[in-house]
């Protein structure tokens, strides 16, 4: 969601609210039961999307082409993507006050068999689903996570972010202009550790991978598979989705093909995350939460 250095003007790099309605929304979860919260957001959401019309547009038009569905199902599947998308913040502000949540693991045997191993390994996951509750739902308390973010989010979210997470024996790494992360990346991977990021936006480099996406062509970033191909890591990809009240949480092996060319050998994993991750969305289509058009830059 950052606005520095990646698409200028397509997304916000920041929670709406200000510091003291962020910190009141904290402390009200510590008291009410968040559904009825949700019932209240229920009535919100069709404002939200008169007012942030472009955003609308490009769920629209989402759910018009790479789901051919028509004017008033996709219509429909637009309230319902902004209503979950509802959902998923109010339970992040949930955590921030304590409240536990249910979750189901599909494939953390792979996950276990890599904490216990002695090289560090690359999570990857993307904005489907809730992908901050993988850092309460998939936890080692033998191996450090350190989470990527992108600078732009208010300071009394982060601190938020910060003390639910380290509970989890999560650390967060910011990115910046100097650099600096990616020295932080490649030390957290030496000393053994896990580096988890997104992967299907372009932040901060114009460095991309094309891979076929929902039948179209579409841009990922080459940063995550460079760094697991050339510290010759394991990568994961990992997904929570919000189902029923609760977490399902999707942890996928994307295998390195070391008889590949380095090149070649990122591109193939960059295929494969991308398969991952339309195999979730097709599952799981009003969940999807990038709020521009994904596809425009291969056009």
């Amino acid at each position: 969601m950052a606005k520095k250095g990646g698409k200028p003007a397509e997304w916000k790099g920041r929670t709406d609210g200000l510091p003291w309605m962020i910190r009141s929304l904290v402390v009200l979860m510590k008291v009410i039961d968040r559904r009825i919260i949700y019932c209240f957001m229920a009535i919100v959401v069709p404002f939200y999307m008169i007012f942030h019309h472009d955003s609308y547009l490009a769920t629209y038009r989402f759910f018009r082409q790479r789901f051919h569905y028509g004017r008033i199902k996709s219509f429909l599947k637009v309230y319902a993507n902004h209503f979950r998308f509802g959902q998923v913040i109010i339970d992040r502000y949930a955590a921030y006050a304590g409240k536990k949540f249910r979750f189901e693991l599909d494939g953390n045997e792979r996950f276990m068999e890599l904490v216990h191993g002695e090289r560090g390994f690359v999570q990857l996951s993307s904005h489907a689903g809730n992908y901050e509750m993988v850092g309460y739902g998939l936890t080692s308390t033998t191996k450090k996570i350190n989470g990527l973010f992108y600078g732009g989010e208010s300071k009394v979210m982060m601190d938020f972010r910060r003390r639910i997470l380290s509970l989890h024996n999560v650390s967060l790494i910011e990115v910046d202009e100097s650099m600096s992360h990616i020295f932080a990346m490649n030390a957290a991977i030496d000393r053994g550790e896990i580096v988890s990021m997104t992967g299907d936006r372009l932040f901060g480099s114009s460095k991309a991978i094309k891979c076929m996406f929902l039948g179209k062509e579409a841009s990922f970033p080459m940063g995550p598979f460079a760094l697991a191909v050339q510290k010759e890591v394991p990568m994961l990809a990992v997904f929570s989705m919000r189902y029923k009240g609760r977490y399902r949480v999707y942890v996928r092996d994307i295998e390195q093909d070391e008889s590949l060319p380095i090149r070649a050998r990122m591109t193939d994993m960059a295929k494969k995350f991308a398969s991952e991750l339309e195999n979730v969305v097709r599952m799981y289509p009003t969940q999807w939460f990038n709020y521009y058009d994904f596809w425009k830059d291969n056009e």
